[in-house]
């Protein structure tokens, strides 16, 4: 098995096997499985689970939800089922290893919700990042690709959730504003004055597109090297869900 740390989320209700060394989950994660309406029901998709960081807080959250995994790696495949099996959810959640650009016909208009926090950069565009974090920095298809496989998956009026990088936010709205309607961004900022590193996209499959809705800033911080928000707090030891109003 992978070296691998066993680290606590939501104050300890929740392990999270995770690699030594590569990609590691933290506040990216945490806000993607905050992100989601708990009152969901039904089959729910996680696009590039990773180790588990976003899905398995998704599923302590989600009590009434069946979650599926997709991750290309089966290194971090294995690791998130060990964590789900850890956890105790293995009635209620799936990892599968494949490619999301090589989805099959049955997992068309599958799931109620879709959520994903992608790779963020184009191969070439940054040095190249540290061992083992390659499959989670690196796109190894493009964006549009990657969110056309998401909504591929998703049921006519379902949801579509991702964190990403606040720079890339145009060509997000330019993938999903023709096929996707009741679009919202909530943009993430580490604190006050500080430009938004994040943004959370959350849209209806299906739906007319209509006005976008951009909401206030949220703030990590208090202040640049200051104490976390309430909210922050509350997400990460709780796994508060984020306030889409």
């Amino acid at each position: 098995m992978t070296a691998h740390t066993v680290d606590a989320f939501y104050s300890g209700r929740i392990k999270v096997y995770q690699p030594e060394q590569g990609f590691r989950a933290g506040t990216d994660s945490l806000l993607l499985a905050s992100a989601l309406d708990c009152s969901i029901q039904g089959e729910v998709l996680e696009m590039g689970c990773g180790s588990g960081g976003a899905l398995l807080p998704a599923a302590h959250r989600l009590k009434q939800a069946r979650l599926t995994g997709l991750e290309i790696d089966p290194a971090m495949a294995g690791l998130a089922h060990q964590g789900a099996r850890a956890n105790g959810f293995e009635d209620r959640v799936e990892i599968v290893q494949g490619n999301a650009n090589d989805l099959e016909d049955k997992w068309q208009n599958r799931y109620e919700l879709v959520f994903s926090n992608p790779p963020f950069f184009e191969t070439g565009t940054i040095q190249a990042p540290g061992t083992g974090k390659e499959a989670a920095y690196l796109e190894n298809i493009s964006l549009k690709d990657w969110i056309n496989a998401m909504l591929f998956a998703l049921r006519h009026k379902g949801t579509f959730v991702m964190v990403h990088r606040a720079a890339d936010l145009a060509r997000i709205l330019s993938i999903i504003e023709r096929q996707t309607g009741e679009i919202t961004v909530l943009p993430i900022h580490s604190y006050p004055g500080a430009e938004a590193k994040r943004v959370l996209v959350r849209a209806r499959k299906g739906l007319r597109s209509g006005p976008m809705r951009l909401l206030e800033p949220r703030y990590l911080y208090e202040e640049k090297g200051g104490e976390r928000r309430g909210w922050t707090l509350d997400m990460q030891r709780n796994g508060a869900e984020i306030d889409w109003n």
